[in-house]
């Protein structure tokens, strides 16, 4: 009996140990590439195990706000991790780390795309991916674009609609749509790279997509300085490199 507790005991430990050696990381979907190189340099100074859950950045926070844990939040703008601090779900006021920029891209040759968007009135477009304009920003942004060109209404019943970028991605690669609006850094990723082709839409024509992480209170329990480590290199001369890579802007700060 008391080498059945011992052996008990023990295993507990190795179970807080392992909970204890790794982070989880919620990451929206335009960053899932970018994510894997950046938890990849990282790990090259930091040996932390890094687990990435990715999704839009609207479910990312109702999960959180439901009692995932998730160490940090890297979301695809402000507003919903700036929900979370206002929740108290934050160990400190969220941060922006870069700003998405919206493209078009289709994987059908016989399609040649216009940045001014007008050619998606044409019947042989019959369908376009978005991704849910209620929970993922690059989806809002798209939506938004679409509403200053005059082009929504006459649009709307062609859109396809994507739970997040990743699902809006899948639809565009697979051709289930004829064209779609995505990230840029999920086209120009080495696994995206040369399929098909797409085009940068005006930058100024929509709000800019702020990217803001935040890191979150559960990390205060898990396992908080690699937590604290990783999302202070988010904020890091070499992830702003990555950033850049990705087709990300820096943003300035005061």
């Amino acid at each position: 009996m008391h080498k059945v507790l011992l052996g008990f005991v023990a295993l507990i430990l190795v179970i807080q140990l392992f909970a204890q050696g790794k982070i989880t990381v919620a990451v929206a979907a335009n960053m899932q590439y970018t994510i894997e190189a950046l938890k990849e340099e990282f790990n090259k100074t930091v040996k932390t195990k890094i687990d990435i859950v990715l999704g839009s950045s609207g479910n990312l926070t109702q999960q959180i706000m439901q009692g995932a844990p998730f160490d940090i939040f890297v979301s695809a703008d402000t507003s919903f991790p700036q929900r979370l601090a206002d929740n108290s779900f934050t160990a400190a006021p969220p941060e922006v780390y870069a700003q998405g920029l919206l493209v078009l891209w289709s994987t059908n040759v016989n399609i040649e795309l216009n940045a001014n968007l007008k050619f998606l009135l044409k019947n042989s477009i019959r369908h376009i991916a978005i991704a849910n304009t209620r929970t993922a920003p690059y989806g809002a942004a798209a939506e938004y674009l679409l509403k200053k060109y005059g082009l929504y209404d006459n649009v709307k019943d062609k859109l396809v609609t994507g739970e997040s970028i990743t699902q809006a991605t899948q639809y565009i690669v697979t051709k289930a749509v004829d064209v779609g609006f995505t990230a840029k850094s999920i086209v120009i990723s080495n696994e995206m790279r040369g399929k098909g082709k797409w085009v940068e839409l005006n930058r100024n024509d929509y709000p800019p997509i702020k990217q803001a992480a935040a890191l979150l209170k559960f990390s205060e329990h898990n396992n908080t300085t690699a937590a604290k480590k990783f999302y202070q290199f988010l904020f890091s001369e070499k992830a702003k490199e990555f950033y850049k890579k990705f087709g990300y802007i820096i943003p300035h700060h005061d």
